[in-house]
């Protein structure tokens, strides 16, 4: 059992309470860029990044999910340009993890992590759980939200340097 020493209120506590909530957010942003890697890897495996592969799941999509019609017609774009747009998520998925392992311009990526998990959950609608994706979107959104990158990463030491950017 900790023993705290200082009243409650004060700066101490107030600045331990912010260092538990940084590694909180630190935990999160790991574990979402772990996964991140983790599903590059198994798509690469599965051979979704190339064109037969990537065409074929996103036309599933279309034909077995209840995202809008003007999605479907996006995702049927997407597909119909399969030998371009299968390397650029792979690329995007490998970039997004390593950045956010290594805490690199991590509220920038968190948010736009948000928004590329948050179009996969509307592209799988009907077609997995809906709260399988929505966590992570909005974890993700969280990281943008609470700089999680000035813990237990690169941008921590850039804040160090300019702790007002908007970047970490």
């Amino acid at each position: 059992m900790t023993t705290n020493l200082s009243p409650p209120g004060t700066e101490a506590t107030r600045a331990r309470n912010l260092l538990v909530a940084a590694n909180g957010l630190a935990l999160v942003r790991l574990t979402i860029g772990a996964m991140l890697v983790w599903v590059f890897f198994e798509n690469q495996g599965k051979g979704l990044y190339r064109q037969a592969g990537y065409s074929g799941l996103i036309h599933y999509y279309i034909k077995a999910g209840h995202s809008p019609a003007a999605w479907k017609a996006f995702m049927a774009f997407a597909a119909s340009h399969a030998a371009i747009a299968a390397p650029m998520q792979a690329v995007a998925e490998i970039s997004f993890g390593i950045l956010l392992v290594i805490g690199l311009l991590t509220r920038p990526v968190a948010f736009v992590v948000f928004l590329y998990l948050g179009s996969l959950w509307v592209s799988e609608w009907g077609t997995a759980w809906i709260w399988e994706l929505l966590v992570p979107v909005l974890a993700s959104l969280a990281l943008a939200l609470g700089r999680a990158g000035r813990r237990w990463g690169v941008d921590a030491r850039l804040a160090q340097r300019n702790p007002d950017s908007p970047w970490w």
